[in-house]
Formats: C-alpha cells, sequence, structure tokens
C-alpha cells in the first residue's frame, strides 16, 4: 500500500504508479544482511528473537527452580517465579514496578510456553508486515506492561507472553480506522476480530488471567490508533518512532537489571 496516496501496489514498486511518490523498501527489509541475520528469513526474524528470548527465560525458570526451589528439573517452583519477576500484586504493591514487565517473558509450563509460542510466532510476524519493526516493538512492550497492570489491579498473579499477544490482535484491530471504506483493511480487521474473539472465550478458563488480556489487547489497539502505518523511510514520524522502540527496549533492559537485582538480595539473605 502506498504510504502518500494508500493506492494498492506491489512489493517490488519503488515509484507509486498512482501518484508518483518515491517508495523506500519495506520496514522488515531495511535490516542489515549481516552475521546472523543473514542465515535467517527476515519476514520471521523479529518472530524468532521474541521465541528465542522466552524459551531461554523459560529455560532459567527450570534451573533457577531446579537449584533454588528444589524441585525436579523440569517442573517449576514459586521460589523460581519470585526471584525471576512474575507479577505479584503484593509484590508490586511495595513498589517492585518492574514485574510489570518481566512478567511477561516468563510462562508456568511447556504447554504454556508453547501456545504463546505458536500464537507470537504468527502474530509477530503479521504485525511487523503491516507496521513496521518500530511500532511492532512498542506496541509489545505497552501492551505487556498494561495488561500486567490491569491483572494488579484486579489483584490477581500473572505472567506469560499472552498480553503481548493479546496487544498484536490489538494493533491490527486498529489498522484503518481512518479508512473504514477500504477493501483490504475491512478483510483484516474481520480475520482479526474472528480470533480475537476466540481468545477472549478461552481466557474465561481458570487459571487464566482475563484483565492481563484485555489490558494487552487495549495497550496494542492505543499503539496501532496513534501510530498508524509506517509512512516515507526516514521522515520525521518514522525516526520519531524508532526512537520510541529504543526507548522501550531500555525499559525492558532496565526492568531486568532491578530484578537481577531483586535475586542477587535474595539470595544474600538466604
Amino acid at each position: 500500500m502506498c504510504p502518500n496516496c494508500r493506492a494498492f501496489i506491489t512489493i517490488a514498486d519503488r515509484v507509486c504508479p498512482y501518484c508518483g511518490a518515491q517508495l523506500g523498501p519495506r520496514a522488515i527489509d531495511l535490516r542489515g544482511s549481516n552475521l546472523a541475520a543473514s542465515f535467517l528469513p527476515r519476514a520471521n526474524l523479529s518472530s524468532i528473537i521474541v521465541l528465542v528470548i522466552n524459551v531461554t527465560f523459560y529455560l532459567i525458570e527450570l534451573i533457577v527452580s531446579y537449584r533454588f526451589g528444589h524441585v525436579p528439573f523440569g517442573s517449576l517452583s514459586p521460589v523460581a517465579e519470585d526471584l525471576l519477576g512474575v507479577e505479584f500484586p503484593a509484590a508490586i504493591h511495595q513498589g517492585e514496578w518492574w514485574r510489570l514487565i518481566t512478567a511477561g517473558f516468563l510462562h508456568g509450563g511447556l504447554l504454556h510456553i508453547a501456545m504463546n509460542s505458536w500464537s507470537l510466532f504468527i502474530l509477530v510476524t503479521e504485525v511487523e508486515q503491516f507496521y513496521g519493526t518500530s511500532r511492532l516493538i512498542v506496541a509489545y512492550v505497552v501492551s505487556t506492561f498494561l495488561g500486567f497492570y490491569f491483572a494488579y489491579r484486579v489483584g490477581t498473579p500473572a505472567l506469560g507472553a499472552s498480553a503481548a499477544a493479546f496487544g498484536m490482535f490489538g494493533i491490527m484491530l486498529a489498522m484503518g480506522l481512518r479508512e473504514r471504506a477500504n477493501p483490504l483493511v475491512q478483510a483484516i480487521r474481520a480475520h482479526y476480530a474472528q480470533w480475537l474473539v476466540i481468545g477472549l472465550v478461552l481466557s474465561l478458563a481458570p487459571g487464566i488471567s482475563l484483565a492481563a488480556h484485555l489490558g494487552g489487547l487495549i495497550g496494542g489497539f492505543v499503539i496501532g490508533a496513534l501510530g498508524g502505518l509506517p509512512g516515507l523511510p526516514n521522515s520525521p514520524r518514522e525516526r520519531l518512532w524508532k526512537i520510541l522502540a529504543a526507548a522501550a527496549i531500555l525499559l525492558v533492559v532496565y526492568a531486568f537489571l532491578l530484578d537481577f537485582a531483586f535475586f542477587a538480595r535474595a539470595l544474600s539473605n538466604t
């Protein structure tokens, strides 16, 4: 879609045949092809990175559970969940706000991480195709934070990447708010609305935080509504979203540094 006139064009077009606007490469094609990136499909690179991060933290959960929770390897313990930053309302009430972010990278079991990984592999890829990497990163972090904030406000412990997954639903449903007559936009929104209904019904099952899912959905929708689809590369608007994406990544890193400090203090007191 041309960012200037919104006409349908092919991904090979570098000049819009309708309005004559100069077009750059798609957001996901702007990545460098050096080192490890050259060995991975560009359209799935961000999905793979997200999955690697989540699986890595799941393995850390297993190791910490075995070492400090005194459970057989392969099982998870509440001690490990607390040390690694699960969203516990009482802990957040005491000032441990970083749990609103770190909880989104932890999971409660093999089935839990398998389901979230399958969902995110599809959703992250499709969101990035339309919105680009910068908006994807901001939506992922905002939906994670807002999802666990909702869970905190209703007083339920929660963990998992499903808040971010519902954020991906939200940002896709926000597509084309000013282009309601566009048939492509209508088809995309209808497709994601169907899957959203299924996801919300499943969220009513015991042990699943509906509040976290709703918060993530709202977070993603807000980012999609504010950000809109990407415009011309290197425009002031796109540079702003790159800055916001960098800030979101730094926030996640800072949250885990705080949690690591908490981890170290807890171990030193035992």
